[in-house]
């Protein structure tokens, strides 16, 4: 049944995701959108037999192993392909480090201020306010760096000035949205004993200068001396090395995908170790077990959401998220003394929170920091959120083609 169940999976993001692509989104927002479809509030809606059917039993545990893999795996050649954009770094770091702390600090203190409503209407019995309020804040500031750069390449705005300032600017987020959630992970279940997080937060320091300072040297220094020889072997290595990262700060009591980021990020950057990666990892893990992951989340969706003030606090938690991004974002271009109409842009761009939101909000619900109603509402503003960045982003340039034409008149 699990082998029916991953055809079934497959063939849905596949057609959501080329369907989504004709209509100019990136395809992964597609394939996203193939989780939450077939989940109980579309498929186990229309079809519940069926739906029934397909994800009963042990198959959802076996599902579950394969979207843990997938995700893993897949954050492990996102640490490995992540690097700062070269454009315009003479001169725009300050910039880039400006509009990043104002796209994060906003929607930060926002998510904060609406937390305790959340907090009152659905979080999970025994769940730590602090870790809930940390949590919630975090999910505003994510800002999808894999997604934005998807979107960047297909409308060709990588090489522009707004494309390159909001890739710096989303890898910075992305790095600070980690290390929130860290701290966040690790003071769950934690109480008063402050010395016990304090002695997790400085291993997990540790482990990253040595992953930095050791790890890295070393593992060029190995690569360079196999100079292409034994591919086989070098993978196995990297994905062990993967693996035990993820050990490591599951142990730290930090989820294990950060640890397979963190892995992937010490890599030497080398372009043809990326390209390895890409092809022997990376394909598998988007074609076959990433699938797998947004199916599990929607599965992991729920209609109770939308009971009593569920409708109303889905309206507020859009709302928050957007204008959190979007003027963070526009506020620190125009700070950085950028005009007006690359601001808007940038924090357009900066407002694409897709698969990186998906992967902090399961992480979320494995540690038991939301439930699933508040999962389900999250979902809905991720998928919002991306998909409106392509549509945005034609708004503006039209508004001011039609500026232009009647400043011409």
């Amino acid at each position: 049944m699990l082998f029916l169940q991953i055809v079934f999976i497959i063939l849905t993001a596949k057609v959501a995701g080329a369907f989504l692509k004709r209509l100019g989104q990136p395809e992964v927002v597609g394939e996203m959108i193939a989780g939450f479809v077939l989940g109980p509030l579309v498929l186990g809606f229309f079809f519940p037999d069926f739906h029934h059917a397909l994800f009963k039993g042990d198959a959802v545990t076996q599902l579950k192993v394969l979207s843990d893999l997938g995700i893993l795996l897949f954050m492990f050649v996102v640490g490995a392909e992540f690097r700062m954009p070269e454009q315009h770094a003479p001169y725009a770091h300050g910039k880039v480090l400006l509009i990043a702390g104002c796209s994060i600090a906003l929607p930060f203190i926002l998510g904060i201020a609406i937390a305790p409503l959340l907090y009152d209407t659905f979080a999970p019995a025994g769940a730590p306010r602090l870790g809930f309020n940390l949590f919630i804040a975090t999910l505003f500031s994510v800002t999808a760096f894999p997604v934005l750069a998807r979107i960047l390449k297909e409308r060709r705005m990588l090489d522009s000035e707004v494309g390159a300032l909001s890739l710096m600017a989303a890898a910075v987020s992305d790095v600070c949205a980690w290390v929130l959630l860290a701290i966040t992970a690790m003071s769950l279940q934690l109480d008063r004993q402050w010395q016990e997080l304090a002695l997790r937060l400085c291993g997990l320091v540790a482990l990253c200068c040595a992953s930095f300072w050791c790890v890295r040297p070393l593992l060029r220094r190995w690569i360079a001396h196999l100079e292409g020889r034994r591919t086989l072997t070098l993978l196995a290595v990297l994905l062990c090395g993967a693996l035990m990262y993820g050990s490591i700060t599951e142990w730290l009591q930090v989820h294990a995908v950060f640890g397979a980021f963190l892995f992937g990020a010490c890599l030497p950057r080398d372009q043809r170790l990326l390209n390895m990666l890409v092809e022997r990892v990376e394909h598998i893990a988007v074609i076959v077990l990433m699938p797998s992951f947004f199916a599990l989340a929607g599965l992991n969706t729920t209609a109770a959401t939308f009971s009593t003030v569920g409708v109303s606090l889905l309206g507020l938690v859009l709302l928050v998220a957007i204008v959190g991004k979007l003027l963070g974002g526009a506020l620190g271009a125009r700070v950085a003394g950028y005009s007006t109409p690359v601001a808007m842009d940038v924090g357009v761009l900066m407002n694409a929170r897709g698969l990186m939101e998906l992967v902090v909000l399961k992480i979320g619900l494995d540690l038991g920091i939301i439930g699933k109603e508040l999962f389900t509402l999250f979902v809905i503003m991720t998928v919002v959120t991306t998909v409106m960045t392509g549509p945005l982003l034609n708004l503006l340039q039209r508004l001011r083609h039609a500026r232009q034409r009647l400043g011409v008149q």
